[in-house]
């Protein structure tokens, strides 16, 4: 018996500039929703190292757990390491899959869940791709993303939105479009480099410290819209709205511009639920705006996380100090072009 090769994959994880919420049902299916994002040079990292004795096992440093079980076992969800684990049955399932003998798969991330950077859709991103092309099977980025999503948000009915799956598998800088009919256009942007050496130059990342689970928050912003909330309304509208004035903006290089509009994103955004912001976060903006940054907010649900700054030039080692004083961890970061990647390793 030839054994199959050891398999890696890593996938980028993202910053949202505008439009986050607006890609979560029920306002994506009635009014539809934009997302302007950008994969970083932080991963998702999963390696498939195949075994002959019929036997899965899964596990991941982030949580600081492993599983195992036999193929063909019936196994329950609602337990440890569900995400992998529904996706390993999806994918083991499809329509020209080649049986598998078995493997260990170890995941780890850049970034601690619940970072507000997409890294658990990443995982899901990665893990698919990494089993599939096990499996002999070839997915294509949108396959790839909306099987993670089906997963995510029906499979196992985690809250959430389109953006992170799609990031993940395209990478780059993209303008997401959620269509009402439920078809999702991704349209990859074509940045100057002068523009994205620029950006890098000026922006920062900063983690307030504090993990969150955005599963409430984005229950009340659901809730919020449903029961008519007008403030609510009118911040998921204006989101979609900014996220297309940010794509004009960066294409056409006006970074100062592009920071303006994410500090409008981030007052728009408060609107759609109360939770969203944090007495750290709200003292941070401040203090960032007040030392040279043209605008920042959080990067994913809010709550805590990570939050993005963008300042000028000359300022954004002043705001990187006061943000450190604040008790945040800032680090700078590049973009990356590129989407999920799959590779043989070493035997």
């Amino acid at each position: 018996m030839t054994l199959r090769p050891v398999l890696r994959a890593r996938a980028p994880l993202r910053v949202s500039f505008a439009g986050g919420g607006t890609d979560v049902a029920p306002f994506t299916e009635r009014e539809g929703g934009a997302v302007l994002s950008a994969t970083i040079g932080s991963y998702a990292y999963a390696t498939l190292r195949p075994r002959t004795d019929g036997h899965i096992t899964v596990e991941s440093h982030d949580y600081g757990t492993s599983i195992g079980y036999d193929i063909g076992t019936p196994f329950e969800l609602g337990g440890e390491l569900d995400l992998p684990k529904a996706a390993i049955a999806r994918i083991m399932a499809l329509e020209g899959a080649m049986p598998s003998d078995g493997f260990d798969l170890f995941l780890h991330t850049n970034a601690p869940p619940g970072s507000g950077l997409g890294s658990s859709s990443a995982v899901m991103v990665a893990v698919i791709q990494l089993v599939a092309r096990h499996c002999g099977l070839d997915l294509g980025p949108h396959e790839t993303a909306e099987l993670a999503y089906r997963l995510e948000r029906e499979d196992l009915a985690i809250p959430g939105g389109y953006q992170d799956q799609y990031a993940a598998a395209f990478g780059g800088f993209n303008f997401m479009e959620f269509r009402t009919d439920g078809q999702v256009v991704v349209n990859p942007l074509r940045v100057r480099p002068d523009t994205v050496h620029e950006l890098e130059h000026n922006m920062l990342l900063a983690y307030t410290g504090r993990t969150r689970v955005s599963d409430h928050i984005i229950a009340d912003q659901v809730s919020r819209y449903e029961t008519g909330n007008e403030d609510a309304i009118a911040g998921l509208r204006a989101q979609r709205d900014l996220a297309d004035a940010m794509r004009v903006a960066l294409l056409r290089g006006r970074v100062d511009e592009i920071g303006h509009l994410l500090g409008q994103a981030w007052q728009q955004k408060q609107r759609m639920s109360s939770r969203i912001t944090t007495p750290l976060i709200s003292e941070a903006v401040e203090h960032a705006l007040a030392h040279g940054a043209l605008g920042g907010k959080v990067t994913g649900a809010g709550g805590g996380g990570h939050m993005i700054f963008i300042c000028e030039f000359e300022k954004r080692h002043v705001v990187a100090d006061e943000l450190i004083r604040l008790g945040l961890t800032v680090s700078e970061f590049t973009f990356t072009k590129h989407g999920v990647t799959t590779w043989k390793g070493q035997q």
